[in-house]
């Protein structure tokens, strides 16, 4: 071929926005993706990361996988921050995402720049080479949304396994709220195996105050964890806009059973630990830039009262984004002695403010 016919062929492929395979020089493979395993299929908004695999086929040597999983649009995965995979030399590829109802791969050239979110997937060319998509497995139909109103919110309840403190399923029956108006989570047994609760409000809320009044067990387990925290999902450039009141022992019946935290917790400066009694407990903490304030009271009025615990952290404190609040109860899966009892724990209210 002559360099004038390369030429006019160049342009050709460039204005007609042809496919890729359509400029590939003579002889090359078509490039496919293939989906090898997907996860279950789940309503979204999932804490839990699983696993997704796949081949490439007929890549070259700057390609990169994209994924996608949808729930209600499509979010690139595993973060926005990390949207691309990259492909092992026997062409196989593989990464841990968040669930949605369908998953999608794209194998892409170096020119492409995903979208942390699409209404609709691209098609093939503009640096697109090739797309595969699935349904995830099950039927989500099977797992129909349950929702509670409590303190005057809406919230989420979990249904769909969690890696927070190891492996544990969840039971939508294992949140209620009672005639009185506060909030019940239960570690109930279910044949061999624990099933644990989770709530997340279905808005963020940003700066402000937080305030929590719990009712917790004199027979706490050791080996349970109850935990009263923000969580943004995209947000793993600020450890997830994570800011926890957290109570547990973690398997160690001596140790204290309360903490404050803002992530990473395995920074010694980010966490402050106390000991809670048993009864009402109100804890709040006041989110404002560059610091985040906790305070533990005993009983349910705080006026004039003098807190059990508090701490300031002015490092290190996230910015607002689309953190939630969640009130999550667990078997805390790493301690080492095993959950010995069912475990239930009461919020009498929930209250922020600006």
């Amino acid at each position: 071929m002559s360099g004038f016919a390369k030429a006019f062929l160049g342009v050709l492929c460039l204005a007609a926005g042809l496919f890729v395979a359509a400029c590939r020089a003579p002889g090359a493979p078509v490039p496919s993706i293939e989906l090898t395993a997907v996860p279950e299929a789940a309503l979204g908004g999932s804490g839990r990361l699983a696993a997704i695999t796949g081949v490439v086929h007929g890549a070259q040597p700057d390609d990169r996988v994209v994924i996608f999983a949808r729930s209600g649009v499509w979010w690139v995965q595993p973060l926005a921050m990390q949207p691309f995979t990259t492909i092992a030399a026997d062409g196989t590829w593989s990464s841990t995402i968040h669930l949605g109802s369908d998953y999608a791969a794209l194998l892409v050239d170096r020119t492409y720049q995903p979208s942390p979110t699409l209404d609709a997937l691209p098609a093939v060319g503009g640096g697109v080479r090739a797309i595969v998509t699935r349904k995830g497995t099950g039927d989500i139909a099977a797992r129909p949304e349950k929702t509670l109103t409590f303190s005057g919110y809406e919230w989420e309840v979990r249904q769909v396994p969690s890696d927070r403190g190891g492996a544990n399923d969840y039971d939508a029956a294992n949140a209620w709220v009672d005639a009185q108006g506060a909030l019940h989570l239960k570690i109930a047994r279910s044949g061999d195996q624990w099933t644990c609760a989770e709530l997340s409000l279905d808005r963020p809320l940003g700066y402000g105050t937080y305030i929590f009044v719990v009712r917790l067990p004199a027979d706490l387990d050791p080996a349970s964890a109850f935990s009263l925290f923000t969580w943004d999902d995209e947000g793993a450039d600020q450890n997830h806009r994570e800011l926890d009141v957290e109570m547990s022992q973690w398997g160690d019946a001596r140790s204290p059973n309360s903490q404050f935290v803002v992530q990473p917790y395995y920074v010694a400066a980010n966490v402050h630990r106390f000991r809670t009694p048993p009864g009402v407990v109100t804890h709040t903490f006041r989110w404002e830039p560059g610091r985040a304030t906790f305070r533990s009271f005993k009983g349910e009025n705080t006026t004039g009262a003098r807190p059990i615990a508090e701490h300031e952290f002015a490092a290190g404190v996230p910015t607002p984004g689309n953190e939630r609040v969640h009130i999550n109860l667990y078997y805390f899966r790493y301690s080492p002695t095993a959950l010995e009892r069912e475990v239930e724990v009461v919020v009498e209210r929930f209250q922020y403010l600006p």
